[in-house]
């Protein structure tokens, strides 16, 4: 014990002692090492399937912008007018039952490319009762942006363009005809479609709105106001 006397520590000497197992039990543990590792594989593989699946068909933040974009152009786009009174304005006389009562010009913008027809429908809301309906006009064909005024109040019109019944129980355009007082307010309401619908003539509105169900693209609104 020299050297610890002399307070230096002799080098440490150690033996790794490692296992004995057997033969067959290291064959099993590489059996069952390579079974994990396989199934860890087969998992990895289909986890990176499904999270390129997922991740393709999710827009990235440029594609959404370019995306909203494109809807927010076709929306401003998509705008019903008429010559004969601006949104909010009065309808002129000649429009109405103290006048003519013809149905006014009406045109409006490019509507979604998928668009295969038209559907008008004109309401008072503001009528006593109920809300009035005062015109209904489907199957306008997709090429078309604008409608003459004076329509012809008749069930069927070229290229298979159809009218409905409106609340005075007659076919076609019936203008504002409200009770003295208050100003009434008359909605135009321009529907893009995606097929064109199979309604006879002389429909009601409860028949157009169930038609369309499923196949509104867009929407287009003009208001006028119009007061005895």
């Amino acid at each position: 014990m020299k050297g610890y006397e002399s307070g230096v520590m002799p080098p440490c000497r150690y033996r790794e002692v490692v296992p004995r197992t057997s033969a067959k039990m290291n064959n099993q543990s590489r059996v069952l090492l390579g079974r994990d590792r396989k199934r860890w594989l087969v998992k990895g593989v289909i986890l990176g399937v499904v999270g390129i699946l997922c991740f393709s068909n999710y827009p990235t933040e440029g594609a959404k912008s370019a995306q909203d974009k494109q809807k927010g152009e076709m929306d401003m786009s998509f705008v019903l007018r008429s010559v004969a009174f601006e949104e909010g304005g009065n309808i002129p006389k000649e429009y109405t039952c103290d006048g003519a009562n013809i149905s006014p010009p009406l045109s409006w913008g490019d509507p979604p490319e998928q668009t295969k027809s038209f559907a008008l429908l004109v309401e008072d809301p503001d009528a006593p009762g109920k809300t009035w309906v005062h015109w209904i006009i489907f199957n306008l064909p997709p090429d078309i942006r604008q409608l003459s005024d004076n329509i012809p109040k008749q069930k069927t019109l070229a290229g298979n363009q159809r009218q409905g019944t409106n609340d005075f129980g007659k076919i076609g355009y019936g203008g504002p005809c409200p009770p003295k007082g208050t100003p009434h307010r008359y909605f135009f309401r321009l529907y893009a479609l995606d097929k064109m619908l199979d309604l006879k003539p002389g429909a009601t509105k409860s028949e157009l709105l169930k038609a369309m169900e499923g196949h509104i693209l867009a929407k287009a609104e003009l208001m006028g106001r119009y007061q005895r």
